[in-house]
């Protein structure tokens, strides 16, 4: 059965893909790896690579946060697919936000039990999650290391991609707040209505456009 690697977004765990069906796929997740302070998204990529043996020739699928990482993957090894959802693969991609805040680093100063209690203020952010599912969301900030999603928050705002070399497939939103998606016009496929957190929220949606790009045999 065919391997398929996935990094979650920050502040999410492996419960993201739970809507995910992709039948005659093994689905492995990557759960996070506590960080070094000094670890770039470039270091902590060859981490992932090394502990959970991402090997050539692999699939790799990571929403957010961890579409930057498969970015990260797809420069040091060469991948079959890396297919990035809810994320960005390049500088000229990045919203606005992102240069105020590598500015004035909030999140520096931000108390490390906010991080994790933060949940109800940023979900809206992430768009169509309700109900069960919105608590969902807010639970899996509340179970994240805060040391980790300071480390991340920098590690983003610091990231220098560097141009993407291999096929990658880019699914983004259009409705998407985080990063949205008239800064992104090199997207593969852009979801009617999706938001950020369409890979759970539309999860069979997502789930047959990831089987046809998985079968896709041009790349």
């Amino acid at each position: 059965m065919q391997k398929i690697f996935l990094i979650s977004g920050l502040a999410a765990d492996r419960r993201l893909f739970n809507k995910l069906d992709l039948p005659g796929y093994k689905l492995l997740h990557m759960d996070w790896l506590e960080p070094d302070e000094q670890d770039t998204l470039t270091t902590y990529a060859q981490k992932l690579i090394d502990h959970y043996g991402i090997t050539p020739g692999s699939a790799v699928l990571g929403v957010s946060m961890g579409g930057m990482l498969t970015v990260e993957i797809s420069s040091l090894i060469k991948l079959d697919k890396a297919i990035i959802v809810s994320s960005v693969k390049d500088a000229s991609e990045f919203p606005g936000y992102f240069k105020l805040f590598r500015r004035v680093p909030v999140y520096k100063i931000i108390p490390h039990g906010f991080y994790t209690s933060m949940g109800f203020l940023i979900k809206p952010l992430f768009g169509e999650l309700k109900g069960k599912s919105g608590f969902l969301f807010v639970d899996m900030i509340r179970n994240s290391s805060p040391k980790f999603m300071r480390w991340a928050m920098h590690a983003i705002l610091r990231w220098q991609p560097k141009p993407v070399d291999a096929k990658l497939y880019h699914i983004i939103g259009e409705k998407d707040i985080i990063f949205p998606h008239k800064k992104i016009p090199k997207a593969t496929h852009v979801i009617e209505g999706g938001s950020h957190d369409m890979v759970y929220a539309r999860g069979r949606e997502i789930s047959k456009l990831l089987l046809d790009i998985l079968k896709d045999e041009t790349a």
